[in-house]
């Protein structure tokens, strides 16, 4: 049988831990050479070890455009890019600093519109490509708390609708993907190092779990393989049924 990704390059940002470093070992085993990207250089380097001769590491700050420049130019091509690196941040509104929602809105937003940009020349001179930027379920409603994380979920959503408008006629698709609670460690940074029980919060949801990195990066698979060949400028959704209610539901 063949792999799903054979003969196809990734760059995967975010890379060293939780989802990125999901995706990216999904990715080798589908058959495809990888980039994992990353500011975490300790784990990104042993990760790319781990995966052997189809992986390498790439410092990768994604606020940065000279961070960007420097990753594509040392590519020859480029079939797929995840942007997945993304920070959260816990605050009420009245409460949050700018220099706080400044950090998520340069590495969330601008960062995957960063990769965007950079990705365009090398997709469309490999003839088309794929897109997947990781955005939330907090792209699609709102959650107290994360004004700033809300607002960079929702500016990818958008983001990525234009540029599958844009980018349709190159043959590069453009999607979004919008998991729930994923039981990784962004959560627990974000809320100062505490260990939260996810569980009981995961409990209101239909599947009555959180989700798990791996459970994500089986949907990002398809969204980079052909199998999604007429899918762009969508939104996909892994919440485990958190936004198929509404507030009045208790149970």
């Amino acid at each position: 049988m063949t792999a799903r990704l054979e003969h196809k390059t990734a760059l995967v940002t975010g890379a060293a831990r939780g989802q990125g470093a999901a995706a990216a070992r999904r990715f080798v085993a589908e058959g495809a050479r990888v980039v994992l990207a990353d500011v975490l250089d300790e784990e990104g380097k042993a990760l790319a070890a781990e995966l052997g001769d189809a992986a390498r590491y790439q410092h990768l700050d994604v606020s940065s455009e000279d961070d960007w420049a420097a990753a594509v130019a040392g590519m020859d091509r480029l079939d797929v890019l995840v942007n997945n690196a993304g920070v959260l941040h816990f605050s009420p509104l009245a409460d949050t600093k700018l220099a706080d929602y400044q950090r998520v809105i340069n590495i969330n937003q601008v960062g995957t519109f960063l990769g965007m940009r950079a990705a365009v020349p090398l997709m469309r001179t490999a003839g088309g490509g794929s897109i997947v930027n990781l955005s939330s379920v907090e792209g699609l409603a709102a959650a107290p708390l994360l004004t700033a994380y809300t607002a960079s979920k929702f500016a990818i959503r958008g983001m990525t609708k234009v540029a599958a408008v844009e980018l349709g006629q190159y043959g590069i698709r453009v999607n979004s993907v919008h998991p729930g609670m994923i039981d990784t460690d962004m959560i627990k940074e974000a809320a100062g190092g505490v260990e939260l029980d996810l569980n009981r919060i995961a409990r209101r949801v239909a599947l009555r779990r959180a989700g798990r990195a791996d459970e994500i990066a089986d949907l990002v698979v398809f969204l980079a393989s052909d199998e999604s060949s007429y899918c762009t400028g969508a939104e996909f959704v892994a919440d485990g049924g958190a936004t198929a209610t509404h507030a009045l539901n208790v149970t």
